[in-house]
């Protein structure tokens, strides 16, 4: 049981977490580029949210939304119909 556990161990410490220790080299000497993959998230995640911005407010313009009280009754014990 003991050889299971070393081997999950060196799997992950020899093969899985490489990248991740190439990344902590490369902080040393640059830290922009090691934080180019961080950027890039970033930028995925504010493209995606002008996307979702974009889309609510068209959707938002075109009056498809049910806004009545009926539709948001869910949202409080105190809704009245």
């Amino acid at each position: 049981m003991k050889d299971f556990f070393e081997l999950i161990a060196s799997l992950f410490e020899d093969v899985l977490f490489v990248p991740f220790d190439a990344i902590r080299e490369l902080e040393l000497s640059s830290w922009f580029a090691a934080n180019g993959l961080n950027f890039i998230f970033i930028l995925i995640g504010a493209v995606a949210f002008v996307y979702w911005m974009l889309q609510l407010k068209k959707f938002n313009d075109n009056n498809e939304e049910d806004r009545s009280v009926k539709a948001h009754v869910f949202l409080g014990k105190n809704a009245k119909y």
